[in-house]
């Protein structure tokens, strides 16, 4: 199944949609998650919680949307946290630099390459406006922040591009308070602002955006002194450093130095196994290693975490040694001491980011998840089942004959405990296949033996297969098949 069908699942079953879609003026870059959309993004980050926040000990903020414009001084977005745009000189259309290159003449060149790289690009491959064939002015770079007036008198502020600065300066607060010790992780989930200047393909490339960001502050003298790395040693990731992924554990990856250390391959391998349980199919996956003018400005070495879609390879996680850049920057514009005490040791920490997005994550899980089930004509969206947005159907085979109050009455035993859904209308074979495009793993039917016997019919989504069960088994049967792993 391709980008077309998740999209057409997204719209119809409740997923994901356009914001502001009824007015003429509503800006691309902004879509809401529906009620099966928002169920499988807070099931995400429950899983998310679980296997790295939770495994691993760390701790969680919330910080604020709005910061002060020092923060992104001190951070360089302000000076650095920029794309190459170009401008048509015939119909003033702008667009951005590196993917009308690549689009029209296949030639890459990173985002954050020379100016004149992408004009002589331009100049020597005679590239035109797509829309009305018109030559463009020289390339220049787009700040992509928010900026935002607080008050009456409009001090400026701007809306956060990442969920990360505030970890990094409430850092000093969090560490004291929270009795921390090297190394210590600290995670936030909210949204982002950029200000994008060509957002397309719904979730992929948004102007406001979920993250997921961890931030792990360490000493940087300690980096192979790591003990949690026999839990992953043996976990295989792919990692691409030339043309082609290779596969290798995480020992061997540390060993022959295509990680640089144990710390650094022990998050990678935290990373690929909490991917595997969302049902991504990790053997189309990648550690990309980034070049020096495509690494962000603020990384020392950074890999790319990225899965091959039907559009290409998609980056759902930046992982990036930032090394001391934000604790020195944020230490040196406040005036505020940002070094811990490790044992004996005062150190300046270093960090190692692993800033997942969200949205492309979610997007990712339901292409890799629907199947096109052509033997038994349906669309099954086969997630996990504690991914699932309803966990079971509720289904009276009528709506007469006492099976209709039957149907209620178990549906309010288990509604509080489970998502579930109640229907009683339409043939028992299309609501079943309207289950499964959803992704519930689990449909029950009420029928005149229920009345009988205290039994309903459970269907298995998957296999399709069909069994009696007690009502009195029901909960402790669903609570098994949807627990977390």
């Amino acid at each position: 199944m391709n980008y077309e069908d998740v999209m057409k699942l997204a719209l119809e079953r409740g997923f994901y949609f356009p914001s502001c879609e009824i007015y003429a003026d509503a800006q691309a870059g902004f879509w809401e998650y529906g009620p099966s959309g928002v169920s499988l993004k807070n099931k995400f980050l429950e899983l998310w919680r679980r296997e790295l926040i939770r495994r691993d000990g760390m701790m969680e903020i919330d910080g604020s949307q709005i910061m002060s414009k020092s923060v992104f001084e001190a951070s360089g977005h302000l000076g650095n946290f920029a794309d190459p745009i170009i401008k048509c000189i015939k119909c003033k259309s702008t667009f951005r630099a590196d993917r009308t290159i690549s689009e029209i003449s296949k030639i890459e060149i990173p985002e954050s390459a020379d100016l004149i790289e992408f004009d002589n690009a331009v100049s020597q491959n005679n590239i035109k406006c797509p829309k009305c064939k018109g030559d463009f002015e020289k390339t220049r770079k787009f700040n992509m922040m928010f900026k935002v007036g607080i008050g009456p008198e409009e001090e400026e502020a701007y809306l956060r591009p990442e969920t990360c600065q505030s970890i990094f300066v409430d850092f000093p607060r969090l560490f004291k308070t929270m009795r921390g010790k090297l190394p210590l992780g600290i995670a936030q989930v909210g949204k982002s602002f950029r200000n994008e200047i060509a957002p397309r393909q719904s979730l992929l490339r948004l102007r406001e955006f979920y993250q997921a960001e961890i931030e792990v502050f360490c000493n940087p003298t300690k980096l192979d002194e790591m003990d949690k790395f026999s839990e992953i040693q043996n976990t295989i990731i792919r990692i691409q450093t030339d043309a082609e992924p290779v596969s290798m554990t995480c020992r061997e990856a540390v060993e022959s130095k295509v990680i640089p250390n144990k710390f650094v391959a022990y998050y990678l391998g935290i990373l690929t196994e909490f991917y595997e349980k969302t049902g991504i199919d990790v053997t189309k996956s990648r550690f990309r290693k980034l070049g020096d003018k495509e690494k962000a400005f603020y990384a020392e070495v950074a890999f790319d975490f990225e899965v091959e879609t039907t559009i290409g390879w998609l980056e759902l996680v930046a992982c990036n040694y930032r090394s001391d850049y934000d604790l020195s920057s944020h230490a040196k514009k406040s005036n505020e001491k940002f070094e811990v005490m490790d044992n004996d040791e005062k150190v300046l920490p270093h960090i190692f980011e692993i800033s997942m997005g969200i949205d492309r994550s979610l997007y990712t899980i339901l292409e890799h998840s629907l199947k096109d089930d052509k033997e038994n004509e349906r669309i099954v969206l086969a997630l996990k089942p504690y991914l699932s947005p309803i966990h079971v159907g509720v289904l009276s085979l009528i709506k007469k004959d006492g099976l209709k109050e039957k149907t209620d009455e178990i549906y309010l035993q288990i509604k509080r405990k489970y998502d579930a859904f109640l229907d009683h209308s339409g043939a028992i074979g299309r609501r079943y296949r309207r289950l499964d495009e959803i992704g519930s793993p689990f449909a029950i039917t009420v029928d005149y033996q229920t009345l009988e016997d205290q039994t309903v019919t459970i269907r298995k989504r998957d296999s399709m297969e069909q069994s009696r069960i007690k009502i009195s088994d029901l909960q402790s049967i669903i609570a098994e098949s949807i627990a977390y792993p």
